[in-house]
């Protein structure tokens, strides 16, 4: 199992409408690409001058299934936070293998 992280800094000004877009329209519609099984949204604590810290958590089974989101969805994807908030925003993205999972 594979999580597909994408850590976004985004500006204060926007971050209102983002918040709600990134719930309502944009994780919703990446769970629709029928790539990931579920995805986590968490905040970052870490307090900074440059807006606001969040890290998105897409969980997907594996490294094929992945490699066909970046080459069917991940453009299309992007693109519309572009649109959207042109300039309001950083993210960076990261691979993580699960190794193991505990509940208990």
């Amino acid at each position: 199992m594979l999580i597909y992280n994408v850590t976004i800094n985004i500006d204060a000004d926007v971050h209102d409408d983002w918040l709600v877009w990134m719930r309502d329209k944009h994780i919703p519609d990446m769970l629709n690409t029928g790539k990931f099984s579920h995805a986590k949204m968490v905040r970052v604590l870490v307090e900074d001058d440059g807006g606001i810290t969040y890290s998105i958590q897409y969980t997907t089974p594996d490294r094929k299934t992945l490699e066909a989101y970046y080459r069917d969805d991940a453009e299309r994807m992007r693109g519309y936070a572009q649109k959207l908030f042109p300039n309001k925003f950083v993210a960076f993205r990261t691979e993580l293998e699960v190794i193991s999972q505990q509940i208990p």
